[in-house]
């Protein structure tokens, strides 16, 4: 039976492996977002998630240096889903451009790591809602033997405070 600390821990290891997420802006977009590719990275016990975009996007210029965000995430298989809130924020910092910079970003930026179109965001997790997916098909089995599948999906979500 997982407690919240193995349901996190899912999310974190989904996350890193699938890196799809959407992102949209709070009280912008009505709950809209887009999708982005993520790198998460681990930083004094919490975790940051970067995305490159360019500046002439919608979304980087109506967050604008900080805005409150929200982030949707399913991994590939339907396993997990999670409900992120947490800051966005600008962030060309050199060294975070280089560490996370990858043939991928590459690829949309014509003139490198300096390209003036650059921008490198930063979301600030604060907060989650986690669902780990019951297989429906073994939930299906249950209900014909008679058992009630609710009870064991109960813990296999979880409230956590993410940093």
């Amino acid at each position: 039976m997982p407690n919240a600390q193995d349901i996190e821990a899912k999310f974190w290891k989904a996350l890193k492996a699938d890196r799809t997420l959407m992102i949209g802006l709070a009280g912008v977009d009505d709950g809209l977002g887009q999708p982005m590719t993520a790198q998460v990275e681990e930083v004094g016990g919490g975790h940051v998630i970067w995305m490159f975009t360019a500046k002439d996007t919608d979304l980087a210029e109506t967050a604008g240096p900080r805005h409150r965000a929200t982030a949707h995430f399913a991994d590939k298989g339907h396993n997990l889903f999670a409900a992120i809130e947490g800051e966005l924020v600008a962030d060309n910092d050199p060294a975070a451009v280089e560490r996370l910079w990858n043939p991928f970003v590459a690829a949309w930026f014509e003139g490198g790591k300096t390209d003036p179109k650059l921008q490198l965001l930063r979301f600030e997790p604060e907060g989650a809602q986690i669902w780990l997916n019951e297989n429906s098909l073994f939930a299906g089995m249950k209900m014909l033997l008679g058992k009630d599948p609710k009870k064991e999906f109960r813990d296999k979500t979880a409230d956590v405070r993410l940093s």
